[in-house]
């Protein structure tokens, strides 16, 4: 995913140009009247893999069904864009709140993704849902769903990070063990295998 096209000075309002700055190796949007330096960065998705033990010895993941574009109707995990002023696991909980109202248990890092063609960085937190009953979708959501490993609806599955962070999962719990991940996402991700297809 290219860099926004950046025109005018956020500082003074003058129109920028290219350049690269003194001691730097790449072209950024710099300011002539201000000597503003525009600087672009990744962003930060933070969500949860929000998991209830119905006291069966089954886990069930809570997925949520998204209301809004990209990837409407499809299936994801509860995430979003971190705001500033939280922390990435503060904003996970945060997340996970908002489009399920589930209340939940933070369970620490278990996957740092790097999402270079989005220009995104996606952390997920394992988190265990501490009440089931009352769910409140978000108006992001259009429905939440428990599934187990069985019933993970993998065709539907909205967008590649939410899809490896589900398979990780299903290995790790199928191991008993659940370590901490990191990856680098890319589209073509989507369209890989069922994780039950090859073990890694």
């Amino acid at each position: 995913m290219p860099a926004p096209e950046i025109n005018f000075c956020r500082r003074c309002g003058a129109s920028m140009v290219p350049g690269i700055p003194p001691m730097e190796d790449r072209e950024r949007a710099m300011c002539p009247s201000c000597d503003y330096i525009d600087y672009v960065n990744p962003v930060n998705v933070v969500g949860t893999v929000p998991v209830w033990d119905d006291g069966t010895g089954q886990l069930k993941i809570l997925l949520c069904r998204r209301a809004i574009e990209p990837r409407l109707g499809f299936w994801t995990l509860p995430a979003g864009f971190l705001e500033v002023g939280e922390t990435c696991e503060d904003g996970a909980w945060r997340e996970t709140w908002e489009e399920s109202g589930a209340q939940v248990e933070m369970q620490g890092l278990y996957a740092v993704l790097d999402v270079v063609q989005a220009a995104q960085v996606h952390l997920f937190y394992r988190a265990r849902i501490v009440e089931a009953n009352g769910l409140q979708p978000g108006p992001e959501t259009l429905e939440n769903r428990f599934v187990t490993v069985e019933e993970i609806p993998w065709d539907e599955i909205a967008f590649s990070s939410v899809r490896w962070v589900l398979q990780a999962w299903v290995r790790d719990a199928k191991r008993g063990s659940f370590g901490v991940h990191a990856e680098t996402i890319t589209w073509e991700l989507l369209s890989g295998p069922h994780p039950d297809a090859a073990e890694s």
